[in-house]
Parts: C-alpha cells; sequence; structure tokens
C-alpha cells in the first residue's frame, strides 16, 4: 500500500489553493523517495479556477481560434468539462498554432508555438501540482528553470 493513500485524497476544495500545495510541499518534504501516485488526484474544480485565474489572458489565440474572453463566457461549464476529460483520460491537447517571428534585427524568423486557452489552463494546473512537491528535490543553490529565480540570481551564489 502507498504510504501517502488515504493521507491526500480529501477534496481539495475543502482549502485554499496556496494552503493545499503548500500542505503537498511538506508531505513531499518529509517524505522524499515516496511515490505519489497520480499528480491529476489534487486537481479539481477549485484548482483549475485557480490555474485560470494565473494564465495569462491576453496572448494570442490557439488553433481553435478561441478568446480567453469566449472561454470565460462559461466558465464553470468549461472547467467542468475540461476536468471531466483530464480525469477520464479523454482529453487530448490540441495542437499548438505555430508562428513565426521576427528575430532581433528581423532578417530572420523563429518558430513559436501557440496552444490553446484550454490546454494553458491544463498546463498550469499541471505546473503548479508539479512544483508543489518537486521544488522540495532541488538544492537551494539550483535556479535552471524555477519559479522567482532567474541565471541573473545564479551568477550572485555558489553552490558549496
Amino acid at each position: 500500500m502507498d504510504p501517502m493513500e488515504g493521507q491526500m485524497t480529501e477534496a481539495p476544495t475543502s482549502e485554499p489553493i496556496s494552503t493545499q500545495l503548500h500542505r503537498m510541499a511538506t508531505r513531499a518534504r518529509e517524505m522524499p523517495g515516496v511515490a505519489l501516485g497520480t499528480l491529476a488526484q489534487f486537481i479539481d474544480i477549485a484548482f483549475l479556477r485557480e490555474a485560470h485565474r494565473r494564465t495569462r489572458k491576453d496572448g494570442a489565440v490557439g488553433v481553435d481560434r478561441q478568446t480567453a474572453d469566449d472561454y470565460a463566457s462559461d466558465l464553470e461549464g468549461n472547467l467542468q468539462s475540461l476536468l471531466d476529460r483530464a480525469k477520464s483520460g479523454t482529453y487530448r491537447a490540441p495542437p499548438v498554432r505555430r508562428v513565426h517571428i521576427p528575430k532581433g534585427d528581423g532578417s530572420e524568423r523563429r518558430p513559436i508555438g501557440i496552444p490553446t486557452v484550454e490546454d494553458k489552463i491544463l498546463q498550469r494546473a499541471v505546473t503548479m501540482v508539479a512544483e508543489a512537491v518537486y521544488e522540495t528535490e532541488f538544492l537551494e543553490c539550483s535556479y535552471g528553470f524555477r519559479p522567482r529565480r532567474s541565471a541573473h540570481q545564479a551568477l550572485q551564489v555558489s553552490c558549496g
């Protein structure tokens, strides 16, 4: 039996998302090496609502051409549908829209991928859970691709 089983099964809506994320991080830190099972168990409608709140709304539209405002017009229905598909395993990320933007002086162009609003929300929710769990694994002096850390900060410290 997984030692984490039964400890983290209460509905995430029973507490604020920040408290839930802190609790996940604390348990991960206290029980290193213990498999948490599926991280999807921590994502519920309140979690998706917070992920939506944290997602940029002014970005370009994806392949479905749906704007953030369009998605928000039936936010609860859209989030419930997303949650149902994610939990049942039927969610399939749509292709990203490929756009080429000018580099530096404009003589060259670089490709970027633009996901749909819905995909951005689910990506944000998964990132929130993964960061809470896996941040505990990094050394304090590790700066690469971590929240609230930058390469400039890394140059100012040393790992000793």
